[in-house]
């Protein structure tokens, strides 16, 4: 299996010259250098995302070689991250690599239709209302075990995610969520715990897939849409499942309700699901973003 030093080591080769935010920005003062960052790039914000979501899933591809491929060896593993960190040496890994990943994931789909009838997996998690309910009014519970077995974490440590203590930490049951100046990082257990990062894509589709016409729970049931300004993004930057950012520092009590009667307790854990089900493929039209 991949270590998470590996999964570091992978990042960092392919994120090294992504343009990323200045630590301490507001939820405006992002949003705009977020802004900037896209129009700056070469060919706009379509290019921009192209490219993000090519090295997203040259992580996943890399990692998976590297658990049961020809990086298993620690040669072949250093020479890849050495290439990995130009971007002619991506393109020469990426031009290599997508006709045998599209033709092994066209047949991985087919196995895995031929063995099961398609279904949607339970939802992974469930909260406790009590603390929901905490959530939704801004009650902070602090770290807890699930924090301190996350912050323990070899690859945490090395990269120095929460080197410094967030002051807003919100644990469940399931996971824990950081609260900082109008945004919402998510760590779910029973991600880290697979000893990859590489489910960002994943989480993006989720997301996608949820939204797209009108959020709805595991029953079907329709809930009430996005907030207006609410924005997903990746958990790249804070090592996270994924991040919600609001518009303004300080969010007003219908998107603290949103975040927690709605997403927490109704989307989160069937998008959590699908995400973590090797066996569930997203919608063609989700596969990119």
């Amino acid at each position: 299996m991949a270590s998470d030093l590996d999964t570091v080591r992978v990042l960092r080769a392919l994120f090294n010259d992504m343009p990323r935010a200045p630590q301490g920005l507001t939820p405006e003062e992002t949003l705009a250098w977020v802004q900037q960052s896209i129009d700056q790039f070469g060919g706009g914000d379509m290019a921009y995302m192209l490219e993000h979501v090519t090295r997203s899933s040259m992580l996943d591809i890399v990692l998976r070689l590297r658990e049961d491929g020809y990086l298993k060896d620690d040669i072949a593993f250093e020479q890849i991250i050495e290439q990995l960190g130009t971007p002619e040496g991506r393109k020469t890994f990426m031009d290599r690599c997508i006709t045998a990943q599209k033709s092994a994931d066209a047949t991985s789909r087919l196995i895995h239709r031929a063995k099961r009838a398609w279904s949607d997996p339970p939802p992974l998690f469930s909260s406790d209302p009590g603390l929901l309910q905490r959530f939704v009014r801004g009650e902070l519970t602090g770290p807890g075990p699930l924090y301190a077995e996350y912050k323990a974490r070899e690859d945490v440590t090395e990269i120095g995610v929460l080197a410094e203590a967030p002051d807003g930490i919100h644990e469940f049951s399931w996971g824990f969520v950081v609260e900082d100046q109008g945004a919402w990082h998510f760590y779910i257990s029973d991600v880290w715990r697979k000893g990859t990062v590489g489910c960002f894509e994943r989480f993006f589709s989720a997301w996608q897939q949820a939204t797209v016409s009108h959020p709805v729970d595991d029953q079907g049931h329709l809930l009430p849409p996005v907030p207006s300004g609410l924005l997903m993004e990746d958990g790249i930057e804070s090592f996270s499942s994924l991040t919600l950012h609001g518009s303004t520092d300080t969010p007003d009590v219908a998107l603290r309700q949103w975040i927690g009667k709605v997403f927490i307790d109704r989307m989160l854990p069937l998008m959590a699901a699908r995400v973590v089900d090797e066996h569930y493929d997203f919608p063609v039209g989700l596969q990119a973003h």
